[in-house]
This record gives C-alpha cells, sequence and structure tokens, in this order.
C-alpha cells in the first residue's frame, strides 16, 4: 500500500550531486528500501541507482541488510534493503544540538525533571495544535492518521503511514530532534501522549531514532469511535532490535 506523507517526482539524472541527495532522501523517508523502489520512484535506471547507494555506503551514510524472506524460501540471494545510518542522517540537518542539549540540561537542573516536562508539552503542543482541526475532523482512526504523517511532514519529520494488521503504522523518518531526545527522553514521551489526545485512541510507540533506531514507529490500532479517553504506552513489547526488525517488516505487532 503506497505511504501517506511524502511525495516524490522524477529526477533528471544528469546532475550527481542533486540525484545523490534525491536518493539519499528517498533511503531517508523511506528506508529499509530497495535499489528497485528508488529507482522506480525517482524515475532512474536500477544501475544510476545503485551507483548513488554504493557511494552513500562507501561514504559511511548507508547500510545494507537482507529483506526478511516470505513466504516459501527460493534458491536465490534475499533482495538487499538500504537506509541511512546516523551520519547519512546528519546531511539532512541537525542544528543546534549542543545548544539544545546544554540548555535542557540547565533547564533541568534549576527546575528538575518537571520543568523538562513542561517544556516538553509545550513544544509538541506548538508543533501540533496548528494541525488539530484538520486531524480531529477525520472519521476515524485511520484517517487522522494519514492527516497526521501529513502534517508531521509538513514540520519536517517525513512521516508516513500505512495499514498494518488491526491497526495503522505512523513511521517518522526523520526526527530534528533526535540527539536531544536521546539524553531527554521526555520529548519522545509527551509527543507519544499528544498523538494519543490527538487520534483519540491508545498508541504504542514501538522504536524511536533516538535510541538507535531505524525509524520512530507508532502503533494505532483500529477504533469504531473515538475514545472518550486515550492511552498512550511508552513501554515497548519488544526490544530495540526486534522492534527495528519489525519496522522494516511492516512494524505489525504482537
Amino acid at each position: 500500500m503506497k505511504n501517506v506523507g511524502t511525495d516524490h517526482t522524477a529526477v533528471p539524472a544528469g546532475h550527481d550531486g542533486r540525484t545523490r541527495h534525491a536518493v539519499a532522501r528517498l533511503l531517508l523517508e523511506q528506508g529499509p528500501i530497495t535499489a528497485a523502489s528508488v529507482a522506480e520512484q525517482l524515475g532512474l535506471s536500477p544501475t544510476a541507482v545503485r551507483r548513488h547507494i554504493d557511494a552513500l555506503v562507501a561514504d559511511g551514510e548507508a547500510v545494507s541488510r537482507d529483506a526478511p524472506r516470505r513466504g516459501q524460501r527460493g534458491r536465490g540471494r534475499p533482495a538487499k534493503l538500504f537506509l541511512l545510518t546516523e551520519q547519512g542522517r546528519a546531511r539532512f540537518g541537525h542544528a543546534y544540538d549542543d545548544l539544545a542539549v546544554a540548555a535542557l540540561r540547565f533547564l533541568a537542573e534549576q527546575g528538575g525533571e518537571e520543568a523538562v516536562r513542561a517544556f516538553a508539552r509545550r513544544r509538541v503542543s506548538a508543533l501540533v495544535d496548528q494541525h488539530r482541526a484538520a486531524i480531529v475532523a477525520q472519521p476515524d482512526s485511520a484517517e487522522r492518521a494519514k492527516a497526521l504523517a501529513v502534517a508531521l511532514t509538513r514540520e519536517g519529520y517525513a512521516a508516513s503511514a500505512r495499514h498494518v494488521g488491526t491497526g495503522e503504522q505512523l513511521c517518522q523518518h526523520l526526527c530534528p530532534v533526535a540527539h536531544v531526545a536521546a539524553e531527554f527522553p521526555q520529548l519522545c514521551e509527551t509527543e507519544t501522549a499528544a498523538f494519543a489526545d490527538l487520534l483519540g485512541t491508545h498508541v504504542q510507540r514501538l522504536a524511536t531514532i533516538a535510541r538507535g533506531d531505524a525509524v520512530c514507529t507508532t502503533h494505532i490500532p483500529h477504533t469504531a469511535s473515538t475514545a472518550s479517553t486515550a492511552h498512550v504506552s511508552n513501554t515497548p513489547r519488544t526490544t530495540v532490535g526486534e522492534a527495528d526488525n519489525r519496522a522494516s517488516d511492516g512494524g505489525e505487532p504482537a
């Protein structure tokens, strides 16, 4: 099923720098992803895409993994999936990380953890409130998840939403505050709580970039109607490694 929240058009093959950046962005937004899928979405030849991906791998900006086998095992080698490394994500910017970390450390020293949480709530409120009307107007949790993905993409999170099993999976392929959230997980926790409030249902974070996963992944169960009270879980039912594998394999929770 086509992801909601991202939009890609054909990229002219004549300019190596722009083309490599376009390939890297697709690895960022949809990785782990095959080279063939990148070629199809960008309107490039598979050979050209592999050349750019090989260069990204050689520079330490991308890595590969074997795609999970589905159904009966064949004799051929499994397809390769590619995604950006932390170094690769850096090309899309992590501005003012050191300053932000220093400021939050000072805030924690002066006001304690509750002061950090208050800041995190204020930040996520400013992020989502301008999109609240468009999201809550949707008829069910699936449509609200799609609207949230569009809103997050507009805010720089390269988000997508897709149907998985009994719910929707919201993926954020870029986190502008990942380095800060690695030290201050309150940023992730309040963001998850805000998602539950917006979507009107229990949500569960399965993986986060701040913890070292490839993608921030949130499971959103289907609901018949908007719940009167939203619940949130920040405690995964899987290990980080299992969640990462699950994200690359569709992310459906157990």
